[in-house]
């Protein structure tokens, strides 16, 4: 299973290669990883996706928390959040498919952000299920490039998950059309 790691840690030198460190000693993956300001001056936020059953997971946040400069660690897999991410993609687009693409952009609700001759580079942000979907649909024309980011994640105040609403809504769905 995959989870997600928020890292509140003191904007230091070093922090991050203490981090990294500690996953290759024990020889962990980090499947993606977002650093940036948190809501305090000197503090960041580290996002990190990593594969691991729970037991693994419980014995890295205790690592983690070992480490100076390491403030709070929490595994927010299983807490409502609010999940973004955000891609480039470079795509072929001769003149015969242009406007079915520019179309997909306008349904998924991304960006042209530069037009070529043959190619288009679009700009997705949101859910990574949505990043996928979009590749999905875009890998019959030809993808180019793919730059990512890691996920950033931040939990919801109001509780509400939305995971369990999607799942309510696709049953409601499915029921009315019965």
């Amino acid at each position: 299973m995959k989870h997600t790691i928020s890292v509140l840690v003191e904007d230091e030198a070093g922090v991050l290669t203490r981090i990294a460190g500690l996953f290759a000693r024990r020889g962990f993956n980090i499947e993606s990883l977002a650093v940036g300001p948190a809501e305090q001056v000197g503090i960041s936020r580290i996002t990190m996706v990593v594969p691991g059953d729970d037991l693994i997971i419980e014995q890295l946040i205790k690592q983690l928390y070992k480490l100076i400069n390491v403030l709070k660690v929490q595994d927010i897999t299983q807490i409502p959040c609010v999940e973004r991410e955000l891609m480039l993609v470079k795509v072929n687009a001769n003149a015969s498919h242009r406007s079915e693409i520019v179309q997909l952009v306008q349904i998924f609700r991304a960006r042209i952000v530069d037009i070529a001759e043959d190619s288009l580079t679009i700009e997705v942000v949101g859910d990574p299920g949505k990043l996928v979907a979009i590749i999905q649909m875009l890998n019959k024309f030809g993808i180019r490039e793919i730059a990512r980011t890691g996920k950033i994640a931040l939990t919801r105040e109001s509780g509400v998950n939305t995971e369990y609403l999607k799942s309510l809504e696709a049953k409601v769905y499915t029921n009315s059309q019965r």
